[in-house]
């Protein structure tokens, strides 16, 4: 969890960073006395919760929420403020909370627990699945996966590239194999490949994250804790993790993935 916070009040920071600190210890907290340079980590790296104080000298709480809102809707914003004059402003923003001073981790761990935008860990997750630099797939405990055939893990991948979406057999010929022709004894060799896959997965346990259905085949994203996925709902640490490399060792991967801005 990335947690960001602001105040132009050195003390009144303190107050806040010590309170944020006591009610979630495991957050990656970053405390800025500007609101220029918390605007600019949050563009940079991320961010899924932002502390604003609301009265601070230049830019406010409240426009520098409309600002961390165009670099992510789904950001959310607890304002700390000891006034309570900017509150229909505050609320017309869709924050998350909203927090009178002096502030203590009972006040924040009651914010905490009603997010807008809840960020909840995938507990339910049969795999892993990392996209960012090369393509590879982890047990929940963080042991590869070992796929027999490199072909049956490079179709795994296309199936996590497409999000859950139908894919039938031929079009994933056309990403694997581009301009080979689609016959018959590539059509066989396509049943290997998605034999040794289920294989593999099923050796773990793993079957379920793959639907098929006659010529058709789709991951259930639910099972899967997938950094892209998790970029695409603009989680902070996926969109911190990704560095212009996307499943790295396939090509097709390169023409299939949007080019973002981060």
């Amino acid at each position: 969890m990335k947690i960001l916070c602001v105040d132009d009040e050195p003390l009144a920071l303190e107050m806040l960073v010590e309170a944020i600190e006591e009610a979630k210890p495991d957050a990656d907290l970053k405390a800025f006395s500007k609101q220029s340079e918390l605007l600019e980590e949050a563009r940079q790296n991320g961010c899924d919760i932002a502390f604003l104080d609301i009265h601070m000298r230049g830019m406010n709480g409240v426009e520098l929420a409309k600002k961390l809102k165009e670099v992510n809707p789904r950001m959310n914003i607890i304002f700390v403020t000891g006034y309570d004059e900017y509150t229909g402003d505050a609320m017309r923003l869709r924050a998350s909370g909203y927090v009178m001073k002096p502030v203590t981790k009972e006040k924040l761990e009651e914010e905490l627990r009603e997010l807008r935008f809840p960020i909840e860990p995938k507990n339910d997750a049969i795999l892993r699945v990392q996209c960012f630099g090369n393509f590879d797939v982890f047990t929940p405990d963080g042991k590869p996966v070992h796929f027999e055939r490199s072909k049956s893990k490079e179709v795994f991948a296309y199936l996590v590239h497409r999000h859950g979406s139908s894919c039938t057999v031929k079009e994933i010929a056309a990403a694997l194999f581009e301009d080979e022709p689609y016959d018959l004894k590539q059509q066989a060799y396509l049943q290997k490949i998605f034999s040794a896959m289920m294989k593999s997965l099923r050796k773990i346990g793993a079957e379920k994250v793959v639907n098929k259905s006659y010529n058709n085949m789709s991951v259930n994203v639910d099972l899967l804790d997938c950094d892209y996925y998790r970029f695409l709902e603009l989680d902070a640490g996926a969109v911190n993790s990704y560095h212009s490399e996307y499943m790295s060792q396939y090509y097709w991967a390169d023409f299939m993935f949007e080019s973002y801005d981060y």
